[in-house]
Parts: C-alpha cells; structure tokens; sequence
C-alpha cells in the first residue's frame, strides 16, 4: 500500500471535498471558457474554493485541473499551456490546504474516443503523462483520474499516472443499463476494480453519473471485486431545470444521511460531486 494512502486510512472515513465548477460559477466564472485557465488568470478565486472545503473539514482537495490535459485544452487553443496550468492547479491547492489537508490532482477525460479512433493511445498516454507531471512538480502528494467511461483509456492514464509515483485513485462513472451499474461502455463496477487492481491502481472508485443512493449498490461490488481502498465521490442528484437554472434536488442533509450506509458497505474515502459544496462536505462531518 502506498505510504500516502495508509497514512490517510488511519481515520476512516476519509472526507473528500465536493464540486468546484460549481464554486468558481458563483465566482464569476464564465461559461464557454477552460475551467482551468483561472489557474493563471485568476488564482485567488480558485484558492478560495480549496480554501473553503479545507475549512469545511477535507481531509482531501482535489485541484483545477479536471480539463487539464492537453488534448482538453486543445479546444481552448491553450495545448502550449497544459503543464503551465497543470503545475498552477497543485501549487493553488497546495496553499490554500497547508498542513490540514492533502491534494489529489484531478485528471478526467480527454473527450475523446479511441474506440472510434480520434486519438492514438499514445496521444493519450502523453497527454496524460505530461498532466501528472506537472501536477507532480506544483506539489500534489496524489492523483485522483475521475468520471471516466472508458476503462481502457483510464487504464492509459493510470499508466501515466504512475510514472510520478505518487498515490493514484481511478474513478468510473456507472450511469448506464438497467440498473444505472455499468458505464457507457458495459462495464461493470467489478469488471473495472478487477482490471484497474492488475493495472496497480493504489484506490479503486466511482464517481459523477447519478446520486448517493445509487452508489451503496455500486460501493458493494467495487468492494467485493478488490482489495485496494474504495473511494466515492456522488451527485447531489441528477440536475434539474427550474426557472431556467441548472439545481440538484437533493439536500446536504439528505446526502449525509446516506454517509453511514456508504461507510458500511466499503467505501474508505467519500465526498461529493456534481451539485455538492462546502455545505455537504460540514455536514457529512456532523452526522458521520
């Protein structure tokens, strides 16, 4: 087990934070820009999202850098900037968590499909690669790859991920089938946690696609198919329109409660995703 991750097992739960796109909307981030080009141009206002989830009581903060591969930021025109941004995201998060919290960078999906081949495995992997580094050198003590569809291109960023040697969690999203327990591609939960555990993911997970319910049944087979730690960060519901604004129905409260089910059937490390906040993240403390 990684030196990081036993470290951080010691109190369990651990307390992930919760959504920041969200947080920085509220900031004044527009729409149709990278997320993660605040990094650079704004870095007090995405200091002041970690800062707020290292004061609701995080033991984890993730970092700005959901988007930050190069071939996301491509679409940006910011490609020549990825490391830049990248290496930005952990030095913020490093800050603004201080000796209370510990950062895990963020890396998603590339948006890309290699299934239907617009991009190489390689392109992937360098992508991925140079994200991690750089995440590496701003000081991140994890790597968290997340919300991701296809297994195989987790699997490549897993590979990347682990040239830094730093802790590496690997997070799908099971949105799909009958049962909301398979991703957009037919995998299933214990098909992936057995896959990422031969691949040498440190923390097997889930996250995004539906809300906390939803994943006490996905929580269970992660755990019946692994050994490695689980980790699971839940919607806040599935968003609704109402009055022309994006919401998520359900409660910080509400969300809490289902904290001890998650906790008891094997989840080590739970936050929040989409729709979730400083808010969910105090509350699940209180009523741990």
């Amino acid at each position: 087990m990684h030196r990081i991750v036993k470290n951080l097992l010691a109190k369990k739960p651990v307390i992930l934070d919760g959504a920041w796109g969200t947080q920085l909307q509220n900031l004044g981030l527009p729409l149709g820009i990278a997320v993660e080009e605040w990094n650079l141009t704004h870095p007090e206002k995405v200091e002041l999202v970690a800062k707020s989830y290292v004061k609701a009581g995080s033991d984890i903060i993730l970092t700005n850098s959901f988007g930050g591969s190069g071939i996301k930021l491509n679409n940006y025109k910011l490609k020549d900037k990825a490391f830049e941004i990248n290496k930005a995201a952990a030095e913020i998060s490093k800050r603004a968590a201080g000796n209370k919290a510990t950062v895990f960078g963020s890396i998603g999906p590339s948006g890309k499909m290699l299934i239907m081949g617009d991009v190489t495995e390689d392109e992937l992997y360098q992508s991925f690669l140079e994200q991690a580094k750089a995440m590496k050198a701003g000081g991140a003590d994890g790597l968290v790859i997340e919300t991701m569809a296809d297994i195989e291109e987790a699997k490549i960023a897993l590979k990347a991920a682990k040239e830094t040697e730093l802790a590496v969690a690997v997070c799908m999203t099971y949105d799909s089938g009958k049962n909301k327990d398979r991703t957009m591609m037919g995998v299933s939960p214990e098909q992936a946690a057995e896959t990422l555990t031969d691949a040498g993911a440190d923390i097997i997970g889930s996250n995004c696609g539906q809300g906390i319910e939803g994943f006490i049944s996905i929580c269970k087979m992660l755990k019946n198919a692994t050994d490695k730690p689980i980790w699971i960060k839940a919607n806040a519901g599935l968003p609704e329109m109402k009055n022309g604004k994006t919401v998520f129905p359900t409660s910080p409260k509400i969300f809490a409660s289902y904290i001890p089910e998650l906790v008891k059937a094997g989840a080590d490390f739970v936050g929040g995703c989409c729709g979730t906040s400083p808010e969910f993240i105090k509350t699940i403390i209180e009523n741990k």
